[in-house]
């Protein structure tokens, strides 16, 4: 049996430090492209929105059906094994096993090159890979640092949980320092340098908003970590909420006030070219130690996301397996320590392979491939347990104002998708198609066994 130890404080740092990992920190040059300048700005305020909303999505489920496994788990509990429900919790692990992964490696590749700020020499190709691709420093240590994560992960929850709470407070002094800087030096002149185009809305508005809106989303990724560990923490139907809407909300805050803060120091011409705007923002306000050192916050606080997910993320297999969706050696704990430790180095070991690939193409897949079966099927099982009174009566917490933040989360989730580049869509949809294939194969190469959802196995 999992053990109950991790806490409502341990609840909320496992989701910030998911949140406030790397991502902004490579992210916003590339956000302030999508719309040519500060006024991009309103996509982490329509970010924020669209997360608060989908938070409550979360909190309704989590509270509902506390357990491990996340978006899984509650489908499980839901349609339980009836022929949607076996397609379901199917397709969601299919695009499970390289979103997750994908997510944890934008993270790692974050930290490669961060580190290359430091060391410039990790820019240079060091290894050669079968097939022609080249690995250079940047990305090995991106593996390197998945790995040590993945070694810190394997141990109790409870020791694992303490470990959480010291990178968190790493996150929040990092954040902490450049606000500070910022707002002591804040020029709002800046801010108002917007471009002669600024106040246009042409044919191409509705697609820039929806980039700046994605990256903006794809950053906040992480208010819901905490409930893939549902079955480890303490009074999971009052904690998961809280947790969830108090990460949500807190995180949307500082990245509001951490991106006015450089902006107001960092003119955004400047900021758009700079590949480390954290350092380079430090070098303009304090001089190169304060840049080193912010780097090297900055590289603590990325591995206080990668440990979040690597931690939480490892929860997905083990809860297939124990659903009877997955392979049963997945299912299994650790003799001693009681973790899922078969399932955390598998996630482990694919989140090494998505080392290898751009940052972009990173994002980008894991966004489309998760969208609709994931946050789309979570909104429309809310609506399914409102429809069914002995379902309902098992909602512990219920959103306020019931239907509108489901219906801003779907709007908000279906405008991102519907606004990414066409062959990214196309790749999101194939993905699925090829899980509803998947399906159809091993639907019919396996005998369901109803007997064998509710083992815990151990070794």
């Amino acid at each position: 049996m999992l053990r109950r130890r991790i806490t409502p404080l341990q609840a909320i740092g496992i989701n910030m430090g998911m949140m406030v990992g790397v991502g902004p920190f490579i992210t916003i040059p590339d956000f302030l492209k999508t719309l040519g300048g500060p006024q991009a700005m309103v996509g982490w305020v329509v970010g924020a929105l669209i997360a608060m909303a989908d938070g409550l999505v979360w909190s309704e489920l989590a509270a509902a059906f506390p357990g491990s496994g996340g978006t899984l788990h509650f489908y499980d509990a839901v349609y339980r094994n009836s022929a949607w429900g076996r397609l379901l919790k199917f397709l969601f692990v299919w695009q499970f096993l390289f979103s997750g992964p994908l997510e944890l490696a934008s993270g790692a590749i974050g930290i490669g090159r961060y580190s290359a700020f430091l060391w410039h020499g990790l820019r240079q190709p060091v290894l050669r890979l079968p097939g022609g691709m080249v690995v250079d420093g940047m990305q090995l240590v991106a593996a390197l640092a998945v790995l040590g994560l993945v070694a810190l992960a394997y141990r109790r929850i409870e020791v694992a949980g303490r470990l959480m709470l010291v990178l968190w407070g790493g996150m929040l002094v990092t954040v902490g320092c450049i606000i500070v800087a910022g707002l002591t030096r804040f020029d709002a002149a800046l801010l108002t340098d917007l471009p002669p185009e600024a106040g246009s809305i042409d044919g191409r508005f509705a697609f820039q908003l929806g980039a700046a809106v994605a990256i903006a989303l794809y950053d906040y990724l992480g208010y819901y970590q905490v409930c893939y560990l549902g079955d480890e923490v303490v009074e999971p139907a009052r904690t998961l909420p809280r947790a969830i809407l108090v990460s949500a909300a807190v995180v949307a805050a500082i990245y509001l006030v951490m991106n006015v803060s450089i902006l107001g120091v960092l003119p955004w011409r400047e900021a758009m070219a700079s590949e480390h705007i954290a350092s380079d923002f430090m070098l303009r306000r304090f001089g190169p130690a304060a840049a080193t050192g912010i780097t090297a916050l900055i590289l603590w606080t990325a591995a206080a996301s990668l440990f979040a997910g690597i931690l939480s993320y490892s929860r997905i297999p083990y809860a297939a397996a124990r659903t009877g969706l997955f392979f049963d050696a997945f299912g299994a704990t650790h003799p001693r320590g009681q973790f899922p430790h078969r399932s955390l180095l598998v996630i482990g070991a694919a989140s090494l392979l998505g080392c290898l690939f751009p940052l972009t193409v990173v994002i980008e897949a894991l966004l489309t491939s998760r969208i609709l079966i994931q946050f789309v099927g979570q909104i429309a099982t809310v609506f399914f347990i409102r429809s069914r009174p002995e379902l309902r009566s098992r909602l512990s917490f219920r959103m306020p104002l019931f239907p509108v933040p489901a219906l801003i989360a779907l709007a908000g989730w279906m405008f991102v998708f519907g606004t990414t580049r066409l062959e990214t869509i196309a790749y999101g949809v194939a993905s699925l198609a090829a899980g509803g294939l998947a399906y159809a194969f091993w639907s019919r190469s396996r005998s369901h066994e109803p007997g064998r959802a509710g083992r815990d196995r151990v070794g």
